[in-house]
């Protein structure tokens, strides 16, 4: 393998794609499509608004979040013990493909640019821009970085970094589009985002063993469950953040009907794939995960067809 084919592969792992297509990706379309099928913004002034945020969900979530939870991760130790099948990072540092060092420091020069860009976006009055790209490297900061690191607390990764980030993104497309943001932007962003913390929670099921022999322990919502109830239990977040999202059907009600229906449908479906799931068989776990995240995309559009 060529040192370009060996950089790209790394980097292509790094990404994580599916991760970011099935969260950040599904979020933006959920408001952007929509606004494409019902108002009348014209498409040359919507299409850069579409790929400007499809730009920063890569960058941010796909790149630098990655990053530093691979770099902070494999420093507690979390990733040298997980299964490593969807969980445990993109196992660039494992593999080779970059060394922690390297990646720490490629870490450490974007958020310098990133945030030298808050500043230019400020001084140039694109306040609304710099304002969704500062919640982006809070919930990319404070997700992995210490002191904060608060994917290592229970509840309090998912409500501090991670549902802020995906809401926000969620409401970009309506708060730089149109006049105000339409409750129909509202309901999505977060029914999108629970969704979202809800298949965290599942994702994080397969390394709460490794999360627990980390230094510092990275005591995840799902490891919380697992100590406070038993290893059973681990998917009761997982199944509350579901449950959460569901309950948001009965605020879309009968104005938007089939999107209701469609929420609630989908939201069950996820609901039975957690209880039915074997939390002892990574394997297992990572099989169901990846059909509650076609789930996830599907319900995201779903949401931004029917407004």
């Amino acid at each position: 393998m060529t040192n370009l084919s060996f950089s790209i592969k790394g980097g292509w792992l790094l990404l994580r794609s599916i991760a970011v297509i099935s969260s950040s990706v599904t979020t933006i379309v959920s408001t952007v499509l929509p606004i494409y099928l019902y108002y009348s913004i014209p498409t040359e002034a919507l299409i850069p608004t579409f790929l400007l945020l499809l730009f920063a969900a890569f960058l941010i979530h796909g790149v630098l979040t990655h990053v530093l939870n691979d770099y902070f991760d494999d420093k507690s130790g979390t990733d040298h013990h997980s299964p490593a099948i969807l969980s445990g990072g993109s196992r660039v540092i494992q593999m080779g493909f970059i060394s922690a060092s390297s990646l720490w420091r490629f870490g450490k020069i974007l958020i310098f640019l990133l945030g030298m860009t808050v500043i230019g976006l400020v001084i140039f009055d694109f306040n609304k821009i710099a304002i969704l790209l500062i919640i982006g490297l809070w919930g990319s900061i404070s997700y992995s970085l210490p002191p904060l690191r608060l994917s290592y607390r229970p509840f309090v990764g998912e409500w501090l970094a991670t549902f802020p980030s995906v809401l926000a993104l969620g409401l970009a497309g309506a708060w730089l589009t149109l006049d105000s943001i339409p409750q129909w932007a509202l309901q999505n962003a977060i029914i999108n985002a629970l969704f979202c913390i809800a298949w965290v929670m599942v994702h994080h099921i397969p390394d709460r063993d490794a999360d627990k022999e980390a230094t510092p322990s990275k005591i995840t919502s799902v490891v919380w469950a697992s100590e406070k109830f038993g290893p059973f239990f681990s998917r009761l977040p997982a199944l509350l953040y579901f449950f959460l999202t569901g309950i948001c059907a009965f605020w879309l009600g009968f104005d938007r009907t089939i999107a209701m229906v469609g929420l609630i449908i989908l939201v069950g479906a996820a609901i039975f794939l957690v209880i039915k799931m074997q939390v002892s068989d990574p394997n297992h776990v990572s099989a169901y995960e990846k059909i509650i995240l076609i789930l996830a995309m599907i319900n995201g559009v779903w949401l931004g067809i029917f407004i």
